[in-house]
């Protein structure tokens, strides 16, 4: 059946908004060659969405021709304003931006779980509110139109809430109804951290080409990802990815329902790594994950092949062997590989970006062990790559999330 003409004007007009969102200004013009439309329909339609404040004049074309320049058109971005958060188990970090994404405010603090719940709440609220402040809103956040907040952790699919998980902070759940309390006028929305992570890395990250990968988060834990034909695939109970608990060779135990320490965790979660540099003598006492492993990639040769070393005429010498990081390195881009190898068997992704802390701390390098070890274990051919977002990922697919719930709200009425 043909469209009604109010439902045609909003197809069209969320059309314009989103090519006026991922190009910047354009002139009428402009919109009339990229949306197909015709002269009258796209006049309309900037009259229509200019009426309504979302969009104005921002500019005139630079175009050198007859009469004057054509006007520039772009979104007010100052019709909303957003807010996006990163929550770990001991800091938390936040941005301010407008409906277009430019950042306004920003800031991150340290949070000491062992202080108590209401305290830890207390301070990452202050940490939001110090921000609207600095972006210039009223101290209500009354403009504050969307709020995204990435933890780790399930969401439940069905409610969106954060579900009580073992060993992960109960203040976290607090500090979502703490949120919302705080600024009432905002819609708050929650996401794994992971998925989020993926998110950003299909936008404006390493997976920009891929409609379907798998994200690997390689930090204080590990988590996974799956990103299939460009949707998100969260699982009946939001449990997705949730590879820690993977059964894997090489642990002591099984792990249990409450406990991953016996799975996929236990070889390639944080301590497991630093204990891992511990064995090879790479990098100082205290060290974290990242920093051994960014050191280790630094001092290691970008292949694969560190069981060889190369004498001084440049002829391979197999009876030296290889410096301590590129040890490091292929044993730990041996561990990954048995977690990756079976994501693979069961989602053939085609691409796989090592992400969290761990996983742009490795580079190429650890990258380039890890598919060549799965080279030599699977038939489905996979690409690996390192996250190119680093730790800005989480906050980055929080605010993208949070701009899209905002704008399919502002830009979705079918008349205006």
């Amino acid at each position: 059946m043909p469209a009604s003409p109010s439902t045609a004007r909003a197809i069209n007009d969320r059309l314009a908004l989103s090519l006026l969102q991922q190009q910047g200004p354009l002139t009428a013009g402009q919109l009339k060659h990229l949306t197909g439309l015709s002269r009258p329909t796209v006049a309309d339609l900037v009259e229509r969405l200019t009426a309504s404040g979302l969009i104005t004049v921002v500019g005139e074309s630079g175009e050198q021709r007859r009469g004057p320049n054509a006007r520039l058109y772009g979104i007010v971005a100052d019709r909303a304003y957003l807010a996006a958060l990163d929550v770990r188990t001991e800091s938390v970090s936040v941005l301010v931006s407008d409906l277009v994404g430019r950042v306004l405010a920003e800031g991150s603090v340290p949070v000491a779980p062992e202080a108590g719940e209401a305290a830890a709440v207390e301070r990452a609220t202050e940490l939001v509110e110090r921000a609207v402040k600095e972006a210039g809103l009223a101290a209500d956040g009354g403009r504050l139109h969307t709020m995204g907040i990435g933890a780790p952790g399930l969401v439940d699919p069905a409610t969106g809430e954060l579900r009580d998980s073992a060993g992960l902070p109960a203040w976290h759940r607090r500090l979502v109804a703490a949120l919302q309390e705080r600024f009432p006028s905002a819609r708050v929305g929650v996401e794994n951290e992971t998925n989020l992570a993926a998110l950003a890395e299909q936008r404006e990250g390493a997976a920009r080409d891929r409609d379907t990968f798998v994200l690997l988060w390689l930090g204080d834990s590990c988590g996974a990802a799956v990103v299939l034909d460009g949707a998100l695939r969260r699982g009946a109970s939001g449990g997705t990815g949730e590879i820690g608990f993977l059964p894997v060779p090489g642990t002591a135990a099984l792990p249990t329902a409450t406990d991953c320490s016996g799975g996929y965790h236990s070889l390639v979660g944080a301590a497991a790594i630093v204990e891992l540099a511990r064995e090879h003598g790479v990098g100082p006492v205290g060290s974290t994950a990242a920093s051994l492993v960014a050191e280790a990639a630094a001092d290691a040769p970008l292949s694969g092949a560190g069981n060889r070393a190369t004498s001084h005429d440049g002829a391979a010498d197999d009876h030296r062997p290889a410096p301590a990081p590129a040890r490091f390195l292929d044993a730990l881009a041996d561990r990954v590989a048995v977690g990756v190898a079976a994501v693979v068997a069961v989602l053939d992704p085609g691409c796989v970006v090592l992400g969290g802390e761990v996983g742009p701390a490795g580079g190429a390098a650890l990258a380039a062990r890890v598919e060549a070890r799965l080279g030599g274990m699977s038939p489905l051919a996979t690409e690996v790559r390192a996250s190119a977002l680093g730790g800005a990922a989480v906050l980055r697919g929080a605010l993208l999330t949070a701009r899209e719930r905002a704008q399919d709200e502002l830009f979705a009425a079918p008349d205006r």
